[in-house]
């Protein structure tokens, strides 16, 4: 006979009581469940119920032997769930917390071919700079920028980006333009307000020394669009990712203010809560997403 029917056979009996109401459980005869369960018994060696006209018990091996039958029975039932799962369309809400400028612009314009292709999907995006726990804020996933911070959380690396100080030709031609990162302190820096450490710019000197800049500037706002902008403007210089000013640099619109600085490279990850196995709608998107940054950054946007 089947070892796992046997062992659900039993299990089902400690379970509901008594052999009548197993075989109800099972959908099989009482006289079906008796055999698999001493069947079980001979194989085994040993008397695992104690059976009286009127109760049936597991005995002291019975009843050690059913915590181990009841887990494996668990952990054959969630394989079984998992193939299921794994096989199914995706499908339901999927809520993702993506950083805004990001969000706004690279991933709210290919939403739509994702939906197309995976029409059994809503999706919930929430466009924020702040750190969401996942799992307690009841997110499937988010879209992270730089060093990851929370390592129990499953992550891809979907791309990568850089940062680089970025001015406006007509800006520099009238301020000049900074040789080293001292001569940042004569000139109108543009910086994250939403940010906590926003007026604060970490470089690093072409000898490898850390640095930061703290000179204020012209404009403090929470958008990095925003930033971009005023730098084309030239209001002065802003320290963006290259996925914001890749287009501006490449129509002459923005020039690097100090092209010997080390540049500095972020990865940009989907991250998901861990677990056995990744829900189909998070697996799908994670996957579109790799498709379609496959051949973007860390310059090339």
């Amino acid at each position: 006979m089947d070892r796992l029917t046997e062992m659900e056979a039993f299990a089902t009996v400690v379970d509901q009581g008594g052999f009548t109401d197993a075989a109800k459980k099972m959908g099989i005869s009482k006289s079906a469940v008796s055999k698999h369960v001493s069947s079980l018994e001979a194989r085994l060696g040993a008397r695992l119920l104690n059976r009286t006209t009127r109760r049936v018990s597991p005995t002291e091996i019975g009843l050690a032997y059913y915590d181990r039958a009841r887990r494996v029975l668990n952990d054959a039932g969630e394989a079984d769930s998992l193939v299921t799962s794994m096989q199914s369309a995706p499908s339901g809400l999927l809520r993702i917390s993506v950083a805004t400028d990001f969000g706004v612009s690279h991933l709210s314009p290919i939403l739509g071919s994702f939906l197309s292709e995976f029409p059994d999907i809503t999706i919930n995006m929430l466009l924020n700079n702040r750190y969401v726990e996942l799992i307690s804020e009841g997110f499937d996933m988010a879209v992270r920028l730089g060093e990851l911070e929370d390592s129990t959380l499953s992550a891809r690396k979907l791309t990568e980006t850089t940062r680089r100080m970025i001015a406006s030709p007509a800006y520099l031609r009238k301020f000049g333009r900074p040789q080293r990162i001292d001569d940042l302190n004569a000139h109108k820096l543009l910086h994250y307000s939403s940010q906590a450490n926003g007026a604060v710019w970490k470089l690093t000197a072409p000898s490898g020394e850390k640095r930061q800049v703290r000179t204020s500037g012209w404009l403090s706002v929470n958008d990095g669009q925003s930033l971009l902008n005023a730098a084309v403007s030239g209001l002065g210089i802003a320290y963006l990712p290259s996925f914001l000013y890749a287009d501006a640099l490449k129509q002459g619109l923005v020039e690097e203010v100090i092209p010997d600085l080390p540049v500095e490279v972020q990865g940009i990850y989907a991250v998901y809560p861990p677990g056995r196995f990744t829900q189909p709608k998070v697996r799908a998107f994670v996957d579109f997403l790799a498709h379609a940054f496959a051949d973007k950054g860390p310059d090339t946007w």
